[in-house]
């Protein structure tokens, strides 16, 4: 078992900044690919970014590209979402989850075993 909880969430202009944080607890961290999703109100889970286990590689869905960086300290067992250029749309929930065993890093949500609660990203106009 995995254990995950984020943090960082909060009220944002637009234009402003978070950073995401998500502790790991339980299995070595180190050994897992981290993603974050998110969810806005009536609308389904979706990918936002990946990073493998390593360090080595990152993918992010194509609205994020240029304003968000996932990054991870494996001897903190954290992984991070550095929110950037925030605009409304970026409204969700946003959950981190961790992958197992998987060739290469996965946006599919079915691909991941663990997640966390959740935390609230509100970005005003």
């Amino acid at each position: 078992q995995v254990q995950l909880v984020e943090s960082g969430g909060g009220l944002v202009q637009a234009g402003g900044s978070l950073r995401l944080s998500c502790v790991a607890s339980g299995r070595t961290f180190s050994n897992y690919d981290m993603g974050w999703f998110r969810q806005a109100p009536g609308k389904e889970r979706e990918f936002v970014a990946v990073i493998r286990w390593s360090g080595s590689r990152t993918l992010y869905t194509d609205s994020v590209k240029g304003r968000f960086t996932i990054s991870r300290d494996n001897a903190k067992n954290t992984v991070y979402l550095q929110m950037n250029s925030l605009k409304p749309e970026d409204t969700a929930v946003y959950y981190c989850a961790a992958s197992y065993g998987r060739p290469s890093p996965s946006i599919n949500i079915f691909e991941y075993a663990y997640w966390g609660q959740g935390t609230q990203v509100t970005v005003s106009s």
